[in-house]
């Protein structure tokens, strides 16, 4: 009975030390690869992730600003939708960028979350503004 517990003790000690290793080895990714889906320089990256937050405000904007009767309503739900989109996909951005503003900690596993997550996030903001452009 003893044996097999220590079986499992040594089992999850395992489990856990390949999950700690492997959140160390993606975290140091960013050291040795660059930062983002494109291996950016920090100072590149920085300057990618503030210009798809001042897009992204930019387009809340617009689409605050946009009026039902400024476009006909399939137009209208289409930018609605894409504007949703974009907002789940800039998550991570949106509090970073305010964690920053407020003084707080970003801490590590949120400027991984805005690494992978600022391409989708890009994308979307694009969309949108493809969108209100052809409006």
């Amino acid at each position: 009975m003893k044996g097999i517990k220590n079986l499992a003790i040594y089992r999850r000690c395992r489990v856990v030390a390949f999950f700690v290793i492997v959140g160390l080895l993606q975290g140091c990714a960013a050291f040795t690869w660059g930062y983002g889906p494109d291996g950016q320089s920090r100072e590149d990256f920085e300057h990618r992730i503030e210009g798809v937050f001042r897009l992204q405000n930019k387009m809340t904007s617009e689409v605050m600003m946009l009026q039902e009767g400024d476009v006909d309503a399939k137009a209208y739900e289409a930018i609605l939708q894409a504007e949703q989109v974009m907002e789940k996909n800039c998550n991570y951005l949106n509090e970073y960028v305010s964690r920053d503003i407020d003084g707080l900690s970003k801490g590590l596993l949120l400027q991984r979350h805005v690494e992978k997550s600022v391409l989708d996030c890009e994308t979307a903001t694009q969309n949108v503004e493809a969108l209100l452009k052809t409006r």
